[in-house]
C-alpha cells in the first residue's frame, strides 16, 4: 500500500516555502497551503507571530510545530479524505496527491476517473465510472484490474495529460498565470521510471 511521507517528500519538492504573490490565485502561501483557500488552518496563527522576526521568512522552516501543522494538514485533506493509503501504486497515490495539491483533491479524483474511463476498453473491462471526485470502492477495484494489467505507466501518462491540459487552458482563461507554468510542467512526468 501507498505511503505518505514518500509522497510528502517529494511534492513538498515542488512547494516552495513562504510566498506573497500578488499574481498568484492563491494569495499568501506557506509550503502550499493558501491563507485565501485555507484561513483557518492553525499554521497561519504560528507564521503571525514571527512575521516580525528579522529571519522571516527563512525561520519558517526550523519551527517544529508549524512543519508538524503542515504535515498534518496534507495528511488529512490530501492523502486521507483520497484514501490514497489504499493505492497498491505508489507511483499513482504520489500522483493523485501531488496533483491534488497542485489543482484540488477532487480535480485529482475525477482525473483518476476520467483515466480509468479512458482505459476501460469501452467499458469491455468494467462500467464506466462516475467522474465525481469522490474515491470510493469501485474507483478502487477499477483502479486495481488497471494494475493488474500492467498498465500502471499508461495510466500514469493519461493523468498527465490531463493535468497539462488543465494547466494550458487555465494559462488561456488567466494569461497571468503563465508566469507559474514551467513549475506546474514540472510536476507533469509522463513515466513513472
Amino acid at each position: 500500500m501507498a505511503d505518505f511521507i514518500e509522497a510528502f517528500e517529494k511534492t513538498m519538492g515542488h512547494e516552495g516555502t513562504y510566498a506573497k504573490d500578488p499574481d498568484d490565485t492563491g494569495g499568501e502561501t506557506y509550503k502550499g497551503i493558501s491563507r485565501r483557500y485555507n484561513p483557518e488552518w492553525k499554521g497561519w496563527v504560528i507564521i503571525d507571530k514571527v512575521k516580525s522576526h528579522a529571519k522571516f521568512p527563512r525561520i519558517l522552516n526550523s519551527l517544529p510545530d508549524l512543519q508538524d501543522e503542515v504535515k498534518s494538514f496534507y495528511k488529512q485533506y490530501y492523502w486521507d479524505i483520497n484514501k490514497l493509503d489504499r493505492f497498491e501504486s505508489q507511483v499513482i497515490a504520489e500522483e493523485l496527491f501531488d496533483t491534488g495539491v497542485n489543482m484540488g483533491r477532487n480535480r485529482a479524483a475525477k482525473f483518476l476517473q476520467e483515466s480509468l474511463n479512458y482505459l476501460n476498453r469501452n467499458e469491455k473491462s468494467f462500467d464506466d465510472l462516475a467522474v465525481d471526485g469522490i474515491i470510493g470502492p469501485a474507483t478502487l477495484r477499477c483502479l486495481s484490474f488497471i494494475l493488474l494489467q500492467n498498465e500502471e505507466d499508461l495510466l500514469l501518462k493519461v493523468l498527465n495529460v490531463l493535468q497539462g491540459h488543465f494547466y494550458l487552458q487555465y494559462m488561456k482563461r488567466n494569461p497571468s498565470q503563465e508566469k507559474f507554468m514551467r513549475g506546474w510542467f514540472n510536476r507533469v512526468n509522463l513515466t513513472s521510471k
